[in-house]
């Protein structure tokens, strides 16, 4: 269940704030990182398929574009919240500045529950979307892309809404595509294969074999998905992995000591990530509570689901094995358990450098377009590999010279970044 008490953009502004300390950044250059540059809100009138109208909430935030466009996903969610998406924008911002790609910090999202609407619905909503905030995005400007509950096909929707709006071809507009209409090879696993290479270079450094690890995942969405494949296929274990279930409204975790079949949970597992219960326990499955893959006897967790997952109520429960937690997810670990981790000594790969393989490929997509020219996989994998590779290394460097925090490392560097592109524009 949702904490109601949390709050994203409260724990992103903190952890801002708490690093502008650190640099010494002016009070200017404080107020103007620390809250959105721009934001909409809108409303979006669908007539359903009964014939009834129902109106949906939309937004879009542009934390910051003083490296280049704004970029960042949109959410569908039930949940959705305007704090949770200007946190969202806000760590985009300091994402594109950590793996070091010309591009701002956006992000966008509806209050709606997809799996209560129709294709028809859903593609309504998408362009109802981009018919309010055309204007204020575009290649040059923000370029939105999936994220939690959107795919390719709805990004499709919304450049085709876009293209209709306009009158002229913009394939950069949205990233995510699928391939054949101006998207890129390795998208789709570029998330989950970019934090698997952070981990690899993490167990390079402690000098341990990756296939002597095993890892407990929360979440069976694409990062979790992909970034199983390919720790599997390095030869790591995957013993326990956690899913929501929409029918019991929890999440449940899926335990097998012996290693999970991923390709077997693949197949029991509906089009929003749920795995089937019932067939999962014919396959040999321990059914646990969802917040059990939290405490398992691993080297490796991986959150790759939602916000506000590792808080100070469970932090403790993490067995005294785990050495590595990579954060597959945005914003899983709150401040208060930062501290118990960092006490631990588990070695912290955070989320905007963790997850940052996404918005790395969206980029190359974007290159793509603008080209006209698209690359083969392996080459795709080959760059994201190297970029990844390059600020996984900027920030551990950093952080094992000065003896600090990852998190706080790779916030030193990104906002150091992007303080210094606004001051260089003039604008504090």
């Amino acid at each position: 269940m949702a904490d109601k008490t949390f709050n994203a953009f409260k724990m992103a502004q903190k952890q801002f704030d708490d690093v502008a300390e650190t640099l010494g950044l002016d009070q200017a250059t404080r107020d103007l990182l620390r809250t959105p540059d721009r934001e909409h809100h809108f409303n979006i009138p669908i007539r359903m398929d009964d014939g009834s109208y129902k109106v949906f909430r939309g937004f879009r935030c542009q934390h910051n574009d003083a490296r280049g466009p704004a970029k960042g996903g949109i959410r569908f969610h039930p949940l959705e919240t305007i704090d949770t998406v200007r946190a969202l924008s806000m760590w985009m911002t300091w994402k594109t500045a950590a793996v070091d790609i010309p591009l701002g910090g956006g992000k966008g999202g509806v209050i709606c529950d997809v799996h209560q609407l129709s294709d028809r619905e859903q593609e309504l909503i998408c362009r109802g979307w981009i018919r309010q905030v055309w204007k204020n995005i575009g290649p040059l400007e923000d370029v939105p892309a999936p994220d939690v509950m959107t795919n390719g096909q709805h990004m499709i929707w919304m450049m085709d809404e876009y293209e209709k709006i306009t009158g002229k071809k913009y394939p950069g507009v949205i990233t995510g595509k699928p391939v054949g209409s101006g998207g890129s090879l390795g998208r789709k696993e570029a998330t989950g294969y970019g934090a698997i290479y952070t981990l690899r270079e993490a167990l390079k450094e402690m000098e341990i074999d990756i296939g002597s690890t095993s890892a407990s995942f929360q979440g069976f969405g694409n990062v979790a998905t992909h970034a199983m494949e390919l720790y599997d296929f390095m030869g790591g274990k995957i013993t326990a992995v956690s899913s929501w279930s929409n029918e019991h409204k929890k999440a449940f975790t899926f335990k097998k000591e012996s290693g999970i079949d991923l390709e077997q949970l693949r197949s029991i597992t509906s089009k929003f990530g749920e795995i089937n219960i019932d067939k999962a326990k014919s396959h040999g499955y321990d059914i646990i509570d969802g917040d059990a893959w939290l405490t398992q006897d691993v080297d490796i967790l991986f959150p790759a689901a939602l916000e506000n997952q590792i808080n100070a109520s469970n932090v403790d429960s993490i067995s005294s094995q785990v050495k590595i937690l990579v954060e597959g997810a945005n914003g899983p670990t709150t401040p208060d358990a930062d501290k118990v981790i960092e006490e631990r000594g588990i070695w912290l790969i955070p989320d905007f450098l963790a997850n940052a393989g996404g918005v790395t490929c969206s980029y190359f997509e974007q290159v793509q377009n603008n080209m006209n020219y698209y690359w083969e996989r392996e080459e795709v994998f080959q760059k994201l590999d190297q970029a990844m590779t390059k600020a996984y290394h900027a920030v551990s460097d950093l952080a094992r010279s000065r003896k600090i925090y990852m998190r706080d490392a790779a916030y030193m560097i990104s906002v150091q970044k992007v303080a210094e592109a606004c001051k260089l524009r003039g604008w504090v």
